[in-house]
């Protein structure tokens, strides 16, 4: 008499800013993989990708609330912002399978990061968590990697499209319009986010 458990998607990332290419590869992992919501997490600060200037957890974190607001099946949530350090996906992962006992998680990553998940931390406690949901471009060559059993593939669109686009973009005065979703686009406007300093 066991009931299913709702199916969670997580997609992470610094989301500086989100756009519409997240949102499309939310949307086909929701889709494609039977997922009844996708959670947008904001990282902290990623291991892989510290950089100058990062723009604020809470003006990032507001992007992401605006950006899905409009979507029922997806919401935005802060823990790894609350927990602040390092934001490593095992810690994430036990932490949100201890206060969410009723959801099975997935965590969706790119296609191309297939290959790395034997360089995760912890990779071997995190399989045995969580699913992955690798995005897929079509006519890519099929992911090899020892841990593809714990994978499972969506097709994504291909977009080329990259938040340091959109940052250079915004620099230097050149339209978003339709690279992030209207809400996020007036929001990176009215606090002048990307401007360049003098």
């Amino acid at each position: 008499m066991g009931q299913s458990k709702i199916q969670i998607g997580i997609m992470g990332g610094t989301f500086d800013p989100i756009h519409a290419g997240h949102l499309l590869a939310a949307e086909q992992a929701r889709e494609q993989a039977g997922l009844d919501e996708v959670w947008f997490m904001p990282a902290h600060i990623p291991p892989h990708k510290e950089r100058a200037g990062l723009t604020p957890a809470g003006d990032r974190l507001r992007m992401v609330e605006l950006a899905v607001a409009d979507h029922p099946a997806f919401r935005a949530i802060d823990i790894e912002l609350k927990r602040g350090g390092p934001s490593y996906t095992y810690d994430t992962m036990r932490s949100l399978v201890e206060m969410y006992p009723d959801c099975q998680f997935s965590f969706i990553i790119g296609g191309d990061m297939v290959k790395t998940l034997r360089q995760w931390y912890r990779i071997d406690d995190l399989v045995k968590m969580v699913r992955f949901i690798g995005l897929s471009r079509p006519g890519a060559e099929l992911i090899e990697s020892e841990y593809r059993d714990f994978v499972t593939l969506v097709e994504m669109p291909a977009w080329d499209l990259s938040s340091t686009l959109i940052r250079e973009k915004a620099a230097r005065g050149k339209s978003i319009r339709y690279l992030v979703p209207p809400p996020v686009e007036r929001y990176i406007k009215e606090y002048g986010l990307y401007e360049l300093v003098e």
